[in-house]
């Protein structure tokens, strides 16, 4: 049968349900336990209610299996227990929401079960669910409809409350630490704190062309100006950029700022938090990153980027030039698109992210970034040319990026104007000059410490779904024709 058959079939059965007299789309119901609680009362009556998942009928009796977010049930209906109610269970279909009461019984196959003595029709379903046998296998039907997918896969469900858990987890690790939680603009006059490409929009109201943001770091950098010296938020950033198996237009961040401390103190924070997150996941710090098993509980390394090119390279930052690594990159870095006027820095940095992250399979911090690639990070304070950042790397995947924060006004308009002369392929990447900002430096920025880390990303990494639509609820997707 056809979907629409389907659907007309059950058009004429709320035809009858209403003709009875039903409401078939209640108000409420006063469910008294859940499925999982009605699971452990045998011999009680229960009151319960849920999702009907399969049916079938034997004469005077019939079987369902009904489902809440807390299990799944079986309802043994039976004519001597519902009398005349009994005949019109044929008006019920396998997706529609009932409520049942009775005792809870065990059948002679063995089998725990509700025996109602009534249940009623909470919302009547007009479109067929997919066979729980089967499954929802097609991958675009269950980004497209998710609610299809949460229902059908049971392990999707727990993926995203594992997501759930990681950032209730985040919170109760900065919340222990001291950190005030805050809440930034979504709409800002101009866009900064990341190199990316924003979007663009216009608020009526103001007259005003505003950016979505990017990042929300210069915003709780006036924060710790203002005087908190632990801050941090987890927001949605956008920006207007590819897609791939791991970045969205659309994600979720986590950024923290903290006052008179530097990268390694931030490090340290950061790796805790790692910590953390698995035993409050799983109970230790072993986690599978692909077919690898990865242990995260021991201290994790920290790998200046010049002695690591020198170290699987074989390749001398230090004592190349620009026209050496540019040939480099050329002859080695096959797909890195380059405009011809990239500064040495860049250069280091273009060949790093191309060769090195698939190498760095045990945790890793990779720190001290070349100045021209890092316009917010200090400058490193025994290294010429190099600033004092970090990134977080397990199983060949970046996690995190961080840094000692630049708290000197001046020059941070040098480093905002350098960033907006560089090369590259698109210049709406750049920082922007945000006066505003400037002006609040001026006012005095103590010693500063910050970091931000994926959300997705980090769920990925602890359900181990390298692939950014299993982890986010309502992926963006192209329009169907």
């Amino acid at each position: 049968m056809q979907d629409t058959d389907f659907r007309k079939v059950r058009l004429e059965k709320l035809k009858k349900i209403k003709a009875l007299g039903w409401n078939p789309y209640a108000h409420s119901f006063d469910k008294k336990q859940t499925i999982a609680e009605a699971l452990k009362s045998l011999g009680k009556t229960v009151k319960t209610a849920g999702k009907i998942f399969s049916y079938r009928e034997h004469g005077n009796i019939a079987f369902a299996d009904l489902k809440d977010e807390t299990g799944k049930i079986q309802i043994f209906f039976q004519k001597k227990l519902l009398g005349e109610n009994y005949k019109n269970l044929k008006l019920l279909d396998i997706g529609d929401y009932i409520g049942v009461e009775g005792e809870i019984i065990k059948t002679t196959a063995g089998e725990i079960s509700i025996a109602p003595i009534s249940y009623i029709l909470l919302t009547k379903s007009l479109n067929s669910i997919p066979s729980e046998f089967f499954g929802l296998k097609d991958t675009e039907i269950r980004y497209r409809q998710r609610y299809l997918d949460l229902l059908i896969n049971p392990e999707v469900r727990e993926s995203f409350n594992k997501r759930t858990k990681l950032i209730s987890g985040i919170r109760e690790y900065l919340d222990n630490l001291g950190f005030w939680e805050a809440e930034t603009p979504t709409l800002q006059p101009l866009y900064g704190g990341a190199n990316a490409k924003p979007f663009k929009t216009h608020v009526n109201a103001l007259d005003n062309d505003m950016y979505l943001r990017i990042a929300d770091e210069l915003y709780l950098k006036r924060l710790v100006i203002g005087g908190y010296e632990k801050v941090y938020e987890i927001c949605k950033d956008f920006r207007n950029e590819g897609i791939d198996h791991a970045h969205f237009p659309e994600f979720t961040m986590i950024e923290w700022y903290e006052a008179y401390a530097d990268y390694n103190r931030v490090m340290d924070v950061a790796e805790g938090l790692f910590k953390h997150l698995a035993k409050k996941l799983y109970g230790h710090t072993t986690l599978e990153v692909e077919d690898k098993k990865i242990d995260i509980g021991k201290k994790w390394p920290r790998i200046e980027m010049s002695v690591i090119l020198k170290e699987k390279l074989n390749l001398d930052v230090e004592k190349e030039t620009r026209e050496s690594l540019k040939a480099y990159a050329k002859r080695n870095c096959v797909g890195v698109r380059l405009t011809g006027g990239e500064t040495k820095g860049q250069l280091i940095f273009a060949i790093f992210e191309h060769k090195i992250p698939q190498l760095l399979i045990n945790p890793t911090w990779i720190i001290d970034y070349p100045e021209e690639v890092s316009p917010l990070a200090k400058s490193h304070r025994s290294k010429q040319g190099w600033v004092e950042r970090f990134e977080g790397y397990i199983g060949g995947k970046e996690i995190c990026d961080g840094w000692s924060e630049l708290t000197d006004p001046q020059l941070q308009r040098e480093r905002f104007i350098g960033d907006l002369k560089a090369e590259r392929l698109d210049k709406e990447e750049a920082q922007q000059v945000d006066e505003d900002f400037l002006t609040a430096m001026e006012y005095g920025m103590p010693p500063l410490g910050g970091i931000g880390i994926g959300i997705d990303r980090l769920v990925m990494f602890f359900t181990n779904k390298w692939a950014i639509k299993e982890i986010v609820l309502f992926p963006n997707l192209r329009k169907t024709t």
